[in-house]
């Protein structure tokens, strides 16, 4: 499994509404082959980021889904919210997943 991770600083205003947008998001990846699920998670401290998860079959499927036309249209929408809507730059990491919770190795 590969797991994507986007961590996006969130000023605390503006947290409704970045959560709003992905409530309202295209789900057009939900369709992609390889695609297992996506988690948007807030965090407990104000200070720290959001995390953007999205959960993979393969390093393989994550890439034919950010070459896809699916990809552009449905980031087309991202840019909703103003520049003062973030504390900093986003920052993306990309995991190989070696364990689950089902104990099985990855």
């Amino acid at each position: 499994m590969f797991v994507k991770m986007n961590r996006i600083p969130v000023r605390p205003e503006y947290a409704e509404q970045f959560e709003e947008a992905f409530r309202q998001r295209a789900r057009l990846v939900d369709r992609m082959p390889g695609f297992i699920r996506n988690l948007v998670l807030r965090p407990k401290d104000p200070g720290d980021p959001y995390v953007v998860m999205t959960l993979w079959e393969s390093e393989e499927a994550f890439r034919a889904w950010t070459e896809s036309p699916a990809f552009k249209e449905g980031h087309a929408r991202s840019g909703t919210l103003p520049k003062e809507a973030f504390l900093g730059p986003s920052r993306l990491e990309a995991f190989e997943v070696v364990l689950d919770s089902e104990g099985q190795d990855a």
